[in-house]
């Protein structure tokens, strides 16, 4: 087993990323215009590193598979983002951003990134600000915050229900501009399909021109990957359609470790499945738990009538509702973490209670803040004795100014107007924890590779803390890989320009062409969108889903390597190698998927404990709550590509030198 090196500078936590950026090699200005570095992915982490790297004045070739780089997923994300900037004057502060962080991620992340995160969190408010990204405003124009999951203070910032997107447009402009600067060059419509190494060293990749089919290759000192997390191996989930594990996955192939897989998030506030028709889910944010109550009937005669259309759930007494969230944890009630809404959830809805045609949801009711704000207003306007519907009338202008797109999106999904009957949610798979192992470089196991945001596994530990992913994609691409990048490349100003013609490169590239042959020759009878329904919901969520156990893990395994070996018999994979072919693409990325869902069950299998979004049926307390051991398991599980199937567990030791290791407790 290799001992991993976190490289984690020594010095008091809160000392630690200021002594380390003050001590760290730097390229010097005229070395930096020598050194080449692809970027691959534009979402939030990809955007923002491509456009600060290209600003310090190196050769930057950036790549995405979308027509434009602010088609990102990143752009979907809806709530809001993280600062420690203590705007409400209600005790936030740098550490205690830290200590939700790794509370939240039910103590199974590193100390050392968390803190630096927190401290990069104040500062990338004041750089979106700066370049005009709208955020929401008080009346006499500070920033406005509102509350998360997780957390007993106001940090998250926002833009309506848009902020993802608005962030994104930010760090767009920042890339646009060097891209007209020529300090970037911008590849769209081009998918990484290998790494290439040389000498241990990651070289540059093997690029597919999705127009015309070519392969290409690219070249640089080193390569830095953005390209999101792997939640689609579920196939329902909340990620865009295109959205996939490939790049992280060649290079881990490559020799890059896989941290961590099994710890996948389920987000609680997710419109339920409706048929099988259904190729992707539709997240309702997590700020609507801000202002939402989550409840469920308290009686099976009520659900009975909800379900028969005796009753509207807008009409069901106080008395017959069931505010489960509040009941079960009172100190946080409905802003718990993501992974204990979730399972809440569960836990009614397996009791019968569930609402809906399928009985898989849960009602998150706006109705009783909706009259809080009306109140309110009606006391501004000096009309406290307002009648009832001019009360919600105004709270409902208040909800729409908060929520009102959001709210819009759901009608216009389900039917349903949320402002006069309650939202119905239900949990599904969101954004994984998992991914690169990186050390606090944000450096792989291979040198010269580098992995932000959802690609690598740093941050979050076994579940995140909402409005925290765009928090870690903008502070890696504008404030940490710009420096820790040094690391590797100041001893790389004597290395000539990287030639693409070299024996790495023709290996790599031969092999992503076998690949892509083998594919198309196979001309089965089953489509690749087939494979990967069964894949995702069949086994995956059916057996290392919301819960897990090990008959099913074990279950789950022989599954997949029978659905595996299938799929490379009687797939049908329609065109041509050298033309505009979707199906293709979609066929390289489920054979990922494929090796991937694998080593997520091996290590869901290997962990027996239960921690943040991994829980195991046999190891949680008498009330349902996750059961960490922490004499075994306070570590990152590292697994090392071994062949399909097959893979080495290499451990970080995780050391808690700054919190208690304690049980979580909301309530």
């Amino acid at each position: 087993m290799r001992k991993l090196d976190s490289k984690v500078p020594p010095g008091p936590l809160a000392e630690k990323w200021v002594k380390y950026r003050s001590t760290m090699p730097l390229v010097a200005p005229n070395n930096k215009r020598r050194l080449d570095v692809i970027v691959v992915g534009t979402g939030l982490a990809g955007a923002s590193a491509a456009a600060t790297l290209g600003e310090l004045g190196y050769n930057v070739s950036c790549f995405t598979f979308h027509d434009s780089p602010r088609r990102a997923h990143s752009i979907a994300a809806q709530g809001g983002i993280n600062a420690a900037k203590n705007y409400r004057n209600d005790g936030d502060s740098v550490y205690r951003l830290f200590y939700d962080t790794i509370k939240g991620g039910d103590y199974r992340s590193r100390e050392a990134n968390v803190h630096r995160l927190a401290e990069a969190s104040t500062d990338i408010i004041d750089q979106c600000v700066a370049q005009g990204v709208p955020f929401a405003r008080e009346y006499g124009g500070e920033l406005s915050t509102r509350s998360f999951g997780g957390v007993q203070v106001s940090r998250t910032f926002y833009a309506r229900g848009q902020t993802g997107q608005q962030l994104l447009l930010g760090a767009y402009s920042a890339l646009s501009r060097q891209i007209s600067l020529g300090n970037v060059s911008m590849y769209n419509r081009h998918e990484m399909l290998d790494l290439v190494v040389v000498d241990g060293k990651a070289r540059g990749i093997i690029a597919r021109n999705l127009l015309n089919g070519k392969i290409e290759r690219y070249a640089a000192h080193a390569v830095v990957l953005g390209t999101g997390g792997y939640g689609n191996v579920y196939y329902l989930s909340t990620n865009a359609m295109g959205c996939n594990v490939s790049a992280a996955w060649r290079a881990h192939r490559r020799g890059a470790y896989f941290a961590n897989p099994c710890y996948c998030q389920i987000h609680p506030t997710c419109i339920p499945v409706s048929g099988d028709y259904q190729s992707k889910l539709t997240l309702m944010s997590e700020s609507l738990r801000n202002d939402g109550r989550v409840w469920v009937p308290k009686e099976m005669a009520m659900v009975e009538k909800l379900r028969k259309g005796e009753v509207k759930p807008e009409n069901v007494a106080e008395e017959d509702r069931d505010y489960y969230l509040e009941r079960i944890y009172p100190a946080f009630g409905n802003l718990v973490p993501r992974d204990v809404a979730s399972r809440a959830a569960k836990y009614v809805c397996d009791e019968g209670r569930g609402v809906g045609p399928t009985g898989l949801s849960v009602y998150l009711d706006f109705a009783t803040n909706t009259m809080r704000y009306g109140r309110s207003v009606a006391i501004s306007k000096g009309q406290p004795d307002a009648s009832e519907a001019k009360i919600r009338q105004w709270g409902k202008e208040v909800v729409s100014a908060k929520y009102g797109n959001l709210f819009e999106m759901y009608e216009k999904i389900t039917g349903e107007n949320p402002y006069e009957t309650p939202m119905r949610i239900y949990p599904a798979i969101h954004y994984t924890m998992g991914g690169l192992w990186v050390d606090y470089n944000l450096e792989t196991t291979i040198p010269g590779l580098f992995a932000l945001g959802e690609c690598n596994f740093s941050d979050h530990g076994a579940n995140r803390l909402g409005a925290s992913a765009l928090m870690q994609g903008l502070a890696d691409g504008y404030f940490v890989i710009p420096y820790t990048i040094g690391t590797f490349l100041a001893d790389e100003i004597r290395t000539p320009r990287i030639s693409p013609e070299q024996a790495a490169f023709d290996q790599a590239e031969n092999e992503v062409k076998d690949r892509i042959e083998k594919l198309l020759s196979i001309q089965g009878n089953r489509s690749v969108e087939s494979f990967h329904r069964e894949l995702g919901v069949d086994i995956m969520w059916e057996y290392c889903g919301m819960a897990r156990n090990a008959d099913g893990l074990k279950t789950a395994q022989q599954k997949v390597r029978k659905l595996r070996d299938e799929f490379w018999k009687n797939v049908f994979v329609p065109g041509a190698a050298n033309e505009y072919n979707p199906e293709l693409e979609k066929a390289l990325r489920v054979a990922d998927f494929f090796e991937l869902a694998e080593v997520m069950i091996m290590d869901a299998l290997d962990r027996k404990e239960s921690c943040g979004g991994h829980f195991r049926d046999e190891y949680a307390t008498s009330e349902g709550e996750a059961q960490r051991n922490d004499k075994e398991y306070a570590y990152v599980a590292a697994w090392e590509f071994k062949g399909p199937g097959q893979a080495e567990l290499h451990k970080e030791e995780l050391t808690f030198e700054n919190v208690e290791l304690k049980t979580r407790s909301y309530k």
